[in-house]
């Protein structure tokens, strides 16, 4: 078989991209590149020039192609335009490509922030989605948009994972590197809100898994990790052991993340940067983000394992091999 990966450069992408070369299922693997191959370098794969708005190059790339996994997308920006072109309009042109191409196997990556937080009770498939940012009213509108355009012969899975973590990762990164430099600031009380996570080898077994499922329809599940959800508190003690060190407790009340947030940005943007912590992230930040895998352990036989210690420790070893850290 052949794959056709977008965003295969990223850090999901690029752990996917890998998985790909390695599987006997396939026999050719392309990549869409814009620039730079990034944690594709020296990997066996087809390099596609270009980005999503090159639509006769898509095209072009799609002949033959048994499934397409579409990773691409943008998780931080300063406003809806952005969103809604990276994450809901090169979607809809990927997936008319698809359905010109007679390619009826997708794979596509959404987000537990489409579905919005939850309240005590991990959410499932059934909840309706209210996202409280834009990148997640974005994802949401993407899901929307699907259904729409979709043909009934297609089989496109739409993933949704909580807060990914591992080997590469650059955001929750910026965690890791506080609590090295001695200070954990923690929104809540450190048990509360609770939150889920996925080691990225999980994920992207879960991401195998759902290729495989080519019955026709649209489905939708949530991939958490080995626990649906952790608290603060605990990622804290498990990165204390990990780096034989401790860090300073700096608890933050939910009030006072979204103006941490917007002075960051701000700040930020004397440079023209935009932050990882921003006012979009901080109205996230401040509420319980927990779902439930159990549609996707029933249906596609999806099994998360690593638990969140270990998890914790190969990504700070890794962080350090690459003097992250």
């Amino acid at each position: 078989m052949i794959a056709f990966v977008t965003g295969g450069t990223g850090f999901v992408g690029s752990h996917l991209a890998e998985a790909l070369i390695n599987s006997t299922d396939y026999k050719e693997v392309r990549c869409l590149v814009r620039s730079s191959d990034k944690w594709l370098t020296e990997m066996q794969f087809e390099r596609i020039k270009g980005d999503l708005n090159n639509f006769q190059i898509i095209s072009d790339a799609l002949t033959g192609v048994d499934t397409i996994f579409h990773v691409a997308g943008v998780v931080r920006a300063p406003s809806k335009k952005e969103f809604t072109q990276a994450n809901v309009d090169a979607t809809e042109n990927l997936l008319m490509l698809a359905q010109k191409k007679n390619v009826k196997n997708v794979v596509i990556l959404s987000s537990l922030a489409a579905a919005g937080p939850s309240f005590g009770t991990p959410l499932t498939e059934k909840d309706q989605g209210t996202p409280v940012s834009m990148y997640g009213e974005s994802k949401l509108e993407m899901e929307q948009m699907i259904r729409r355009v979709a043909k009934k012969e297609c089989s496109v899975k739409i993933l949704r994972p909580p807060a990914v973590y591992g080997p590469r990762e650059a955001d929750i990164y910026a965690f890791f590197k506080t609590f090295n430099l001695g200070i954990c600031p923690i929104v809540g009380d450190g048990n509360h809100p609770r939150l889920s996570m996925v080691y990225v080898k999980d994920l992207i077994d879960g991401i195998m898994l759902a290729s495989q499922k080519t019955d026709p329809g649209i489905f939708t599940y949530f991939l958490g990790g080995d626990e649906d959800s952790y608290s603060w508190n605990q990622i804290r003690e498990i990165t204390s052991i990990v780096l034989n060190k401790k860090a300073v407790p700096i608890k933050i009340k939910p009030q006072w993340i979204t103006r941490i947030g917007a002075v960051v940005e701000a700040g930020a943007s004397v440079f023209g940067s935009y932050p990882v912590v921003n006012r979009e992230k901080t109205k996230e930040m401040t509420h319980e983000w927990v779902c439930s895998s159990d549609l996707a352990k029933k249906e596609l036989g999806y099994a998360p394992s690593m638990p969140i210690n270990e998890g914790i420790s190969r990504t700070i070893r890794w962080y350090k091999q690459h003097n992250w850290l």
